[in-house]
């Protein structure tokens, strides 16, 4: 791969971003109110359920299901809100982490320890600034779409622009509330699939790699803690792929569905489900 990882290259932007938004979700403690927590709670469903695992994850990055342009758009701006940068740069990190799972060139391996995979490979390293050549072998569908060309240089707007609009209707409370706090928890609940589901759970099928499906990250994550599935079944729009494996992400994409918006939703068969799973337990018998 084109971008080898410097461990000891501090990115200093994300660092100060990092250390800005955990200090103003601090803050939060001192401002709680329903009002606020409920405002945290429905921008934390709409920019991680919709924005990272419906929009960047399972559509941008993996192609599970088609959507017209205007509502691909809406998601892609949705994820934008968690400050993980543009769809450009989530989508190509995630497809080189498919490509080299807990190798070398995999930007958060847990090879490399828990902290570099959990939250490290942010702070230091290439920290998904990747060269057009990366983007170009990685991302090339998304970078000849002019919306997503141009948006990647000003991911940051949506955000600051629903700062504003919450300091102008509940003050430094809602702020702290809207932007801090709920900034900070999908931030933790995304990181913590490439960590704790990389080495806390269960393994259904077997992936060659430490993939795990683990169910307190399935319900905060709306779905996308089920990552052993995942990693066995990539574009599959469903990662619970059993009745007690809620997966709020797919559930919504139906419901997307027979709305009308969302068609052609991909999903494993229970033949190729099954047979993944006997060649784990063959490999287990041998």
């Amino acid at each position: 791969m084109e971008n080898k990882v410097k461990e000891n290259q501090t990115n200093w932007q994300n660092l100060l971003i990092f250390i800005t938004i955990h200090a103003l979700a601090l803050t939060a403690i001192f401002s709680f109110t329903w009002t606020n927590f409920i405002v945290a709670f429905i921008l934390l469903w709409f920019s991680v359920g919709w924005g990272i695992g419906i929009g960047y994850h399972r559509l941008l990055t993996h192609r599970s299901f088609e959507s017209p342009k205007w509502f691909e758009y809406l998601l892609a701006i949705l994820g934008s809100l968690t400050l993980q940068k543009g769809a450009i740069s989530w989508v190509t990190t995630h497809r080189i982490h498919h490509a080299f799972t807990e190798k070398e060139e995999d930007p958060h391996s847990p090879d490399k320890g828990f902290f570099w995979s959990h939250t490290g490979w942010m702070l230091f390293g290439i920290s998904q600034n990747y060269s057009i050549e990366v983007c170009q072998k990685y991302s090339r569908d998304l970078l000849q779409d002019k919306f997503y060309f141009h948006f990647e240089r000003i991911n940051l707007v949506p955000a600051i622009i629903v700062a504003i609009l919450l300091y102008c209707l509940g003050g430094w409370g809602m702020l702290a509330w809207g932007v801090g706090v709920r900034t900070v928890i999908s931030w933790h609940i995304t990181w913590g699939i490439n960590s704790f589901a990389h080495k806390f759970g269960s393994q259904r099928f077997k992936t060659g790699e430490n993939s795990r499906n683990n169910a307190v990250l399935g319900i905060l994550a709306f779905g996308e803690g089920w990552h052993n599935n995942h990693h066995a079944f990539p574009t599959s729009a469903r990662h619970g792929l059993v009745w007690y494996e809620l997966d709020l992400s797919y559930l919504q994409i139906k419901l997307f569905e027979k709305l009308g918006i969302v068609k052609n939703v991909k999903v494993p068969t229970q033949k190729s489900i099954e047979k993944r799973q006997l060649e784990f337990q063959n490999i287990e018998r041998g």
